[in-house]
This record gives structure tokens, C-alpha cells and sequence, in this order.
């Protein structure tokens, strides 16, 4: 055991000796009943908030985790029957507060903030956040699969709490009152897991309660403390939700040359609590015209690339459904639900769902489950029939923080089908996976197996892949296995290609200077091959590089890539198929080719921050110069004006399709207050001929409550011809029963 106690001397002691977790112990967090009323303003001036003890004494992250917080946090906690409340009081060297924004769902990085995490469970592996600004601004989202990247950071979620802040002399005041119907926990538990963390701009600190390494995620939830309650939780009661909308829209297509068509509708969701860790959502004729425009990409590979899900619905408990196999061999992606591909507008557009149904949540600290069933309609446009998608998944936690799974996904029509059809009768894929996670997250893995059960003849209709990953302070390195049957038709999921088996691997080192202005950095490398039965190897990726982390949150990233294709059709790399006229196309055969491609990001706390990334060098048989990356100006805390682009310049061979490739999107979004939002965002994309203009206008009148205006334009980016034009009002009233 490690007995070291200067805090000067801790990056020498984690060296030495394994005690790390030893020494983020804190003391635990006390949770007491409120003696009086609290009245959420931001002033904690109740007598009853000094009867609990807080969680203080915070540890520093950023810019180094070897000292304690030059400015401290004190968290502190009580509770009626109805709410737990927290306050938070955020010591700070002056007032000269970054808030560049008044918008909900804040991104935390690039503001002052503080962030509370609730695991109620005790699992390490799913947890609440909750977060404000010192002008009073909120977030809330769900952490999965024990918050060990980004991925794992639902911020779609929403649901009903309140909060309110208030700046003092020295310090600020951040006010939570988070009903107990929003929060999932076991009945009579009087012991939770919290953790909290803050970004003070002011003093540059990046700071949490519980000690965190700086080479793991800041909301890592393998490093949590005990929150204990004076008496269990109550029971939060009937906890009943409706949530009604109504809808009015205006739409044309002006391909079709066909007038406009004027259209209502209702419809809405529920959510029932069947327990305290259980949750029924139900959802009747569902609209998500509200939900932001997917951001697009260029594509240059020959597969199809991955867009998040942001409709709320699918949000609370997603990891349970959509975390199952590898990012791609996913046997359930819920997109593939209620949107279709328009073979006309070249893009994604949504598909009606009649109803959706899906129980979900905790059945104890141990037992996860998750059903889901949802019934979509035709879309004649593009010949596809009613379906009904099913999916059941239940998980069971091991160890400390590791967990088995098993899922089955069933997609079916009970139309008729013809046999030239494109579309198939039914499609159903079984799985069962184990993730790894050691307590101090240092070891993760995964193994699984999964088999797709469709109509066609054939064999090898399965997938497979084993992973081990290994993270200490000063090196980081790992393995990947996966093999995928050439005949794994995973409908529902996202598997963008099949018939391979994939070998990755790579390692990175951490060097932590003590002096000057770079705080990490280190070599990686990272090893990537694709081999198809029989051929041997068809692709593979080679890079070589650096990374360094400023003390001023700007991160630079370069390396060398040597990449190996086997094409075995012709290929377009443009994909620009609207540029073509009579172009050779790449014949199938071995290409090898090697380019530079490196990132900056600057500080994306300042009122202008940008980032870049050049690419430039051999691409197939010719070159490519490319640079993406943003523009972002704030004038806070009411406007930002963003220019996201990505320019392309393929060079092939005379005879071959070269091609400029542009895609810009410029962004304006306006909070006039924290309930009035105004976004527009355009996004020109020359690679599928299409310009799209989007405006959402959001006024949340009252908690999860809210009234859409949003208007929609397409256009052909080549001479700005008009596709379709959209218009909607929406209103949605989240009433609790």
C-alpha cells in the first residue's frame, strides 16, 4: 500500500506502485433530508444545505492530475419526497466567465460548467448527468457503457428537472432539483455512486471530485464515489408521462411537378416507470421533422458511412439495444427504423412508423432488459413494404464492471413479397457478447459471436471478433479480430461490408512534461489489414504518427498512412456519379498509395477557435489534396456563426474522373434567451448534387415543452434547381400524469 501524502510527489508514486485507486478515495458524500423548503435560485442561502457533507477537496485533470484544484468545488445534497436537490458552489479567481451560448445541451469543453453524475445502480457502467452553467444554462444526458469514449455520451436524451445559478463574489452557485420520476433506481438503496466535474476557464483548470487519470475520459465511470443517503430515496410514486404533439406541414416536390400538399397530424409518446429501474415507452404515430438535419460527409471509400441517431425515443437505454458486436458488425442500428433512402433526393428522408413500443432499464443492480417493437409504413416511392422490426436484449453484469449479453433482431413484412424483389420476407440476426472492463478501466475487451437467419440458401451467415485493449499512464496498446461471413445480412444493422476477416492493432506512448506549454504527448501507431477467404489480403492501413495536448485545450495530431486496395469492380473513388460523362473508372486490380494527413484544434473556449485537417498525397493511381475542418465565431451569449467544409481535389490520370469535391456547411444559431433558440444551417455538397437549407426556429414554453417552426429547402447544388420544400409547426406538451 502507498503511503506517500505530498501531493507533490503523486506522479512519482503512480509510477511505483499500483495504488492509484487507493488514493482517489474521498469521503463519501452525505445526502440528508431537507429540513425546510428549497427554494432553486442559484443563491443556496437555506440553512438546510449545511447540514449534509459535501463532496469537496477536488482533484485536478487538467492541465496536469498530480495536485489537488487551485479552485475548489463543494457539492452538497438533500432531499424531500419528491426531488433530490444539489448545489454546487464553484470558488473561482474572478467573474470573467466563458458562456458562449444560451442553448440547452451545452458542449461542457468550451465554457464554464460543472457536471454531476449519478450512478443510482452501482454498476459503473450506465449513469445520469446533469450540468449547468454560472448563467443558469442546463444539460442533461445518459452515459453507457461505463463512459469510456464519446460514443458512450448520449446528449438527446431530455427529460424534466430544474435548475437555476447565481455568480457571487469569489464564487458561483450552480441549483439542482432533479425529480425523483426522471431518475431509475432501486427501491430502499441508500448507497449510490457520484462523481462530479468542472471546466473553469479562468484559471484553466479542468477539475473533478473523484481523482481521474489524464489519460482516461474525464466521465469515466470506473472512477466514482459513494454518495450515502441518510434514509433511502422515496418512492417516486405514479410516474406517468404524455406527451402529445400536434403537427401542421406544407411540402412539394418539385421534381414530380406536382402543387403542394397541406397536411396535420397528432400523435405522441408516453413513458410509463413499471418500476423504480424500469421504463415502457410508447409512441404513437411519431414525427421527428423537429430533430436537426444530419451533418453530411464526404465519401471517398466504397462503403457507407455512419450517422448517429438523434431521435429521442431511441435515446434512454440505446447501448442496451445498439452497443451489441463492433461499430461495424452492428446487428441493430436504429436508424435503419423509420427512415428510408430516397432514391431521388440521393439521401436519407423519413420513413412513418405507425407505433412503437419499448420496455427497458434495470430489473436490479445485476439484470438488464431491453424489448422493443415498432411497426413502419410502405413507402411506394421506392417499393418498400410495412415492416415490423422486434428486438430483445437482456445483459447481466460480472465482476466489477465487465457484463454478458445476448440479442435477437427481427425484421418482417406481413405483405407479400415478390420475387424479384430487392426487399426480403423477414431478416433475423442472434448474438450473445462479453465485454470486458477491469475496475480501474485499464484492461477492456470484447468477444461475440452473432448469426444472421434470412430466406437465402447458403453458409456463412455469421460474425465474430475478440478485442483486448490495455491503458496505463504513460502507454496505451491493443488487438482486433473480427471475422465476417460473406453471407452475414444484417438488415437492421450497420455491417458496410462482408466475406472479410479485419486485423487491427496499434499502441501509443503518454510523455507528461512538467514544463512548458505541450502537457501530453507520445509516438502511435496503428495497423490495420483486411483479408477475404481464399485471396488473402485485400486492403490494408499503415500509419505512423505524433499527438501532442496543449495547456491551452488546442491538440495537434500528424502522421504518414500507407494504405493497400484490392478492387475486385470498377470503381469510382469521386463517387461524384453526376460529374461522369463517358469517364474511365478505376479497373479492378492492386492499388498502393501513401499520403500525409494530420489535425489542429485550437482553443475552443476563445470567441474564435477553427480547426484543420490537410490531407495530401498519393490516392489510388493518382493524388488527392484535401482540407476539412471549422470556422467558429461567437458573439456570446446570444449568436455563433460556424463554417464546418471539407474540399477535395482528386487528381487521377488523364482519361479518369478527377474531380474538385466541396462540401461547406455555414451554421448561425441565435439564443435570444435559455428558451428561444434560432438554428439555420446550409450545407452545399457537390458529391451528391444536393444543397440543403435548414431553419429551426425551438421555443421551450415549458419544461420538455415545446413549439417547432422549421423550414426546409433542397436544391441541385449543380445550377440551384429546386428538389422539395418543406415547412412545419410543431408542438409537443410533455404532461405528467
Amino acid at each position: 500500500m502507498c503511503h506517500e501524502k505530498n501531493y507533490s510527489t503523486v506522479t512519482n508514486c503512480l509510477d511505483r506502485c499500483s495504488c492509484y485507486g487507493t488514493m482517489m478515495e474521498q469521503t463519501p458524500v452525505r445526502v440528508v433530508r431537507a429540513s425546510e423548503p428549497i427554494l432553486v435560485d442559484g443563491k443556496m442561502d437555506e440553512a438546510a444545505w449545511f447540514k449534509s457533507k459535501p463532496a469537496k477537496d477536488f482533484w485536478l485533470y487538467f492541465p496536469t492530475d498530480s495536485t489537488r484544484a487551485e479552485m475548489q468545488t463543494e457539492v452538497y445534497m438533500v432531499f424531500d419526497d419528491r426531488n433530490l436537490y444539489v448545489a454546487a458552489k464553484c470558488h473561482a479567481v474572478g467573474k470573467d466567465y466563458t458562456v458562449p451560448t444560451l442553448r440547452r445541451d451545452y458542449r461542457a469543453g468550451n465554457s464554464d460548467n460543472v457536471s454531476l453524475v449519478f450512478d443510482p445502480f452501482n454498476d459503473r457502467i450506465n449513469a445520469f448527468l446533469f450540468g449547468m452553467t454560472p448563467t443558469g444554462v442546463n444539460r442533461e444526458a445518459l452515459i453507457s457503457g461505463g463512459g469510456q469514449d464519446t460514443e458512450d455520451f448520449a446528449s438527446s436524451w431530455d427529460n424534466k428537472w430544474f435548475g437555476e445559478a447565481g455568480i457571487h463574489d469569489g464564487y458561483w452557485v450552480a441549483e439542482f432539483a432533479i425529480p425523483f420520476k426522471t431518475l431509475r433506481y432501486n427501491e430502499g438503496e441508500k448507497f449510490w455512486r457520484f462523481n462530479c466535474y468542472r471546466f473553469d476557464t479562468q484559471s484553466n483548470e479542468t477539475s473533478s471530485w473523484m481523482r481521474i487519470p489524464q489519460n482516461q475520459i474525464v466521465m469515466n465511470l470506473a472512477f466514482m464515489g459513494e454518495m450515502i443517503w441518510e434514509e433511502a430515496p422515496p418512492k417516486p410514486g405514479t410516474n406517468v408521462a404524455i406527451i402529445p404533439y400536434t403537427i401542421a406541414d406544407y411540402n412539394k416536390d418539385f421534381e414530380a411537378k406536382k402543387d403542394g400538399d397541406f397536411s396535420g397530424n397528432l400523435g405522441g409518446d408516453a413513458k410509463i416507470a413499471v418500476t423504480s429501474g424500469m421504463n415502457l415507452d410508447l409512441t404513437i404515430n411519431p414525427d421527428f421533422s423537429q430533430v436537426e438535419v444530419d451533418e453530411q460527409l464526404t465519401n471517398l471509400t466504397r462503403f457507407e458511412l455512419f450517422l448517429p441517431e438523434r431521435r429521442q425515443f431511441f435515446q434512454e437505454n440505446s447501448d442496451l439495444f445498439g452497443r451489441f458486436g463492433a461499430p461495424s458488425i452492428n446487428p441493430f442500428f436504429s436508424r435503419r427504423v423509420g427512415i428510408a433512402f430516397d432514391t431521388i433526393l440521393q439521401q436519407n428522408v423519413q420513413n412513418p412508423i405507425y407505433y412503437g413500443a419499448r420496455l427497458s432499464g434495470k430489473l436490479n443492480n445485476d439484470w438488464r432488459l431491453g424489448l422493443l417493437n415498432m411497426q413502419t409504413a410502405s413507402n411506394e416511392r421506392n417499393g418498400l413494404p410495412s415492416y415490423n422490426y422486434s428486438v430483445a436484449a437482456v445483459q447481466r453484469r460480472l465482476f466489477a464492471r465487465s457484463n454478458i449479453g445476448a440479442i435477437f433482431v427481427n425484421k418482417q413484412t406481413f405483405e407479400e413479397v415478390p420475387e424479384d424483389s430487392e426487399f426480403t420476407p423477414y431478416n433475423r440476426v442472434v448474438g450473445l457478447d462479453y465485454n470486458l472492463a477491469s475496475s480501474d478501466n485499464s484492461w477492456t475487451g470484447k468477444a461475440f459471436y452473432h448469426r444472421a437467419i434470412t430466406p437465402e440458401a447458403g453458409n456463412q451467415k455469421f460474425a465474430y471478433s475478440t478485442a483486448l485493449f490495455h491503458q496505463k499512464r504513460n502507454y496505451e496498446f491493443g488487438a482486433v479480430h473480427e471475422q465476417i461471413g460473406e453471407n452475414f445480412d444484417a438488415e437492421v444493422g450497420f455491417v458496410p461490408r462482408t466475406g472479410v476477416r479485419r486485423l487491427n492493432s496499434f499502441a501509443l506512448l503518454n510523455n507528461y512534461p512538467t514544463k512548458g506549454k505541450v502537457i501530453q504527448h507520445g509516438p502511435f501507431v496503428d495497423a490495420e489489414v483486411f483479408l477475404k477467404n481464399d485471396q488473402g489480403r485485400t486492403d490494408h492501413a499503415f500509419m505512423v504518427g505524433w499527438f501532442a495536448s496543449f495547456n491551452d485545450f488546442s491538440e495537434l495530431e500528424g502522421g504518414i498512412i500507407n494504405e493497400y486496395t484490392r478492387l475486385f469492380e470498377e470503381f469510382n473513388p469521386t463517387r461524384a456519379d453526376t460529374l461522369l460523362n463517358n469517364i474511365k473508372l478505376l479497373q479492378p486490380g492492386d492499388y498502393t498509395y501513401t499520403y500525409l494527413a494530420g489535425e489542429y484544434a485550437s482553443d475552443r473556449r476563445k470567441d474564435f477557435s477553427f480547426s484543420l485537417s490537410p490531407t495530401i498525397g498519393q490516392f489510388f493511381n493518382g493524388w488527392r489534396y484535401g482540407l476539412s475542418g471549422s470556422v467558429i465565431r461567437n458573439f456570446p451569449p446570444f449568436i455563433s456563426v460556424q463554417l464546418q467544409y471539407d474540399i477535395n481535389r482528386v487528381q487521377l490520370p488523364k482519361g479518369f474522373d478527377s474531380a474538385s469535391l466541396f462540401l461547406i456547411g455555414p451554421r448561425l444559431d441565435v439564443t435570444f434567451s435559455k428558451a428561444l433558440f434560432l438554428s439555420t444551417f446550409l450545407q452545399y455538397n457537390n458529391q451528391i448534387d444536393n444543397f440543403n437549407v435548414n431553419a429551426r426556429l425551438q421555443w421551450r414554453f415549458q419544461p420538455v415543452s415545446d413549439f417547432f417552426l422549421v423550414y426546409t429547402d433542397n436544391y441541385f447544388a449543380s445550377d440551384l434547381r429546386t428538389k422539395s420544400r418543406a415547412i412545419v409547426v410543431k408542438i409537443t406538451y410533455w404532461l405528467n400524469m
